[in-house]
């Protein structure tokens, strides 16, 4: 299923769904640090009450080539709630406005809160809903954290965050990346995610190249050399294992207090099939946490067939967007932190 999506699905998602294209508007937020972060944001004309998404991708990319990312954004505009989407640290329009790279959620989770801020700000309804993917599933988990501390100066009021829904997100990055540079699809995988990472870096010094050494660039052939060559030093960690170790938010997802929706796959080919009976004990200790686990579903796939349509109530194949949608709109308002 992680193949198909990728491959297959990702070209056909047009005729898969029956939903006008968002009319966004563009808009350069302000991130923690004073970091510039370009979106796009869109309310609809009728909003029905239930809030505004706030949403990014994973490893690579960019808001122009996410089709993942548009089919939730467009989704949730059409059932009525407000939408902003991001690039992320180093990504995209942001990453040619500011030469900050990606901290994998350490400061990400507060960028956020920023966002949530700002697109209060603009006209955007609160509650606010954190969701992610992937990578960026990992900064969502990061983005609840950060809002079990609000301050007065935040913009934001009790209740204004409303929870967190995210896919198959990144939760222990240093048995992930042993596990993937180890199996034998994952070995594909992590060779395919390293080149994009490496044209990433490539884009960033052309952006800005007082910044970034392309010797370093060179030398980052691998997830992990990224990181090494690029990242830790930037943030103060003495080696990517405790970079890794830091920003994994497996460890303070027993303290989480928002609402948290996540979607996870037994046969996600990323992830170490070892985080899963950890994964299932912190959250059944959690109340706040409702962990939804499937056998099958691959990496950001749960591409559905016509059965599974008709049994799930769904008009088109996106499952895991159709139940994190769905579990929002269950969820009480407000919901106080």
């Amino acid at each position: 299923m992680t193949v198909y999506t990728a491959t297959v699905a990702s070209q056909t998602w047009p005729q898969s769904i029956d939903l006008l294209p968002v009319a966004y508007r563009d808009h350069i937020f302000t991130g923690q640090g004073e970091v510039p972060i370009f979106g796009r944001w869109a309310v609809p004309s009728q909003a029905r009450g239930g809030g505004t998404i706030i949403a990014t991708y994973g490893i690579t990319g960019s808001l122009d080539d996410q089709w993942q990312l548009e089919i939730l954004c467009r989704k949730a505009y059409h059932r009525g709630l407000g939408v902003v989407m991001f690039d992320w640290r180093g990504h995209g329009k942001t990453g040619e406005l500011s030469p900050t790279l990606t901290s994998d959620g350490l400061y990400e989770g507060q960028d956020y809160l920023a966002l949530a801020a700002a697109a209060k700000a603009l006209g955007c309804p609160p509650p606010f809903w954190f969701l992610g993917y992937s990578l960026s599933g990992q900064l969502a988990l990061w983005g609840a954290k950060a809002a079990m501390h609000l301050t007065p100066d935040s913009g934001l009021a009790q209740g204004d965050i409303g929870g967190v829904a995210v896919v198959c997100p990144s939760l222990d990055s240093n048995r992930s990346l042993r596990y993937l540079t180890s199996h034998p699809l994952g070995k594909y995988l992590e060779r395919a995610i390293a080149r994009e990472l490496k044209r990433l870096a490539q884009r960033l010094h052309q952006a800005h190249p007082d910044h970034f050494d392309l010797a370093a660039i060179a030398r980052a052939n691998s997830i992990w050399g990224f990181d090494h060559e690029l990242v830790i030093s930037r943030l103060g960690f003495a080696s990517v294992e405790d970079y890794y170790a830091a920003s994994s938010p497996l460890p303070f997802m027993a303290d989480l207090t928002l609402p948290t929706l996540i979607l996870y796959a037994a046969d996600d080919p990323l992830f170490s099939p070892e985080i899963i009976p950890d994964l299932e004990q912190v959250c059944a200790a959690n109340p706040n946490i409702d962990l939804v686990l499937t056998q099958y579903g691959g990496h950001v796939g749960y591409y559905n067939s016509r059965a599974g349509q008709r049994r799930a109530g769904d008009r088109d194949p996106w499952w895991a967007w159709n139940r994190a949608l769905e579990w929002i709109d269950g969820q009480p308002r407000p919901r106080l932190l």
